[in-house]
């Protein structure tokens, strides 16, 4: 029998055109791989943790979904806004799927990721999680896998003058692992980028995914870590995604205090690490 999978996508106050695409190229992506017959049908969590156009939501979601019996669509709300990860725990905990994809409303998944991602867990069954190979809406490659985190390197990457990351540059580029990271395959990465995490959703379950004590922020950097004990996670470029997301430092006071709150107890968790 083929293989299953499961999506999760947490949205809030959600850019309706934004997730039209990704919408849209999820459903590309699954239905090619179904048509390989590497799935035989995928299940869309759609968390919905509050948006004024609830009627809006509704109707893209079904439009983009209409015409794929397929394609199972899930939407989930009343049950506030409980952050990130919880948002995608609420999926995590109730699929039974092969494999399940947590995915950002601002992501727009490359046509052949889901083939090429199933196929890399087929061929490598000691690896649990698969970081896609990410670029910005110009063509810029993003390099979201990380090494693991110090309050220096995060202060620069946050909240530093361009003048004072460029004299750090080098510093910066060793922690975005810029060195490793290209168009080989690199197994053992220390942390994925929560925007694209493709994974075995035995595993994930087996680490209860997301933690509760992230609202926002550092909740895909403490699932890397904890994930990364039960099964090794691949860089994988083969696996591609475009990705539209921005730093918290752009979004205002409020995104900055979570950011601020979640690196804090990141550190409090796994240990801190100055620079």
């Amino acid at each position: 029998m083929s293989a299953t999978l499961s999506v999760s996508l947490v949205v809030y106050q959600p850019d309706l055109p934004v997730l039209r695409e990704t919408l849209a190229s999820l459903r590309t992506a699954a239905e090619r791989a179904r048509k390989r017959g590497l799935i035989e049908g995928t299940r869309l969590y759609l968390i919905d943790n509050g948006t004024p156009e609830e009627g809006a939501l509704d109707a893209l979601a079904r439009l983009e979904t209409a015409g794929a019996p397929w394609l199972d669509l899930q939407i989930l709300r009343g049950h506030g806004n409980v952050g990130y990860g919880r948002g995608h725990n609420l999926a995590i905990h109730s699929s039974a799927a092969t494999y399940h994809i947590v995915l950002n409303p601002d992501v727009v998944v490359g046509p052949d990721a889901v083939i090429e991602a199933i196929r890399f867990l087929e061929s490598n069954v000691e690896v649990g999680l698969v970081a896609p190979d990410v670029h910005g809406t110009s063509g810029e490659r993003q390099y979201l896998c990380r090494e693991y985190p110090t309050v220096l390197v995060l202060l620069l990457r946050g909240f530093a003058p361009a003048a004072i990351r460029r004299a750090f540059r080098g510093y910066m580029e060793s922690h975005e692992m810029r060195r490793t990271i290209g168009d080989a395959t690199v197994k053992g990465i220390t942390i994925a980028s929560g925007c694209f995490m493709f994974t075995r959703l035995e595993v994930l379950q087996e680490v209860g995914g997301f933690s509760p004590d992230y609202f926002l922020y550092f909740e895909d950097f403490d699932l890397s870590l904890r994930f990364g004990r039960k099964a090794p996670l691949a860089f994988v470029p083969a696996v591609r995604i475009e990705h539209h997301g921005g730093g918290a430092a752009r979004k205002g006071a409020r995104h900055t205090l979570f950011f601020i709150r979640s690196a804090v107890t990141f550190f409090r968790t796994h240990g801190w690490k100055l620079a």
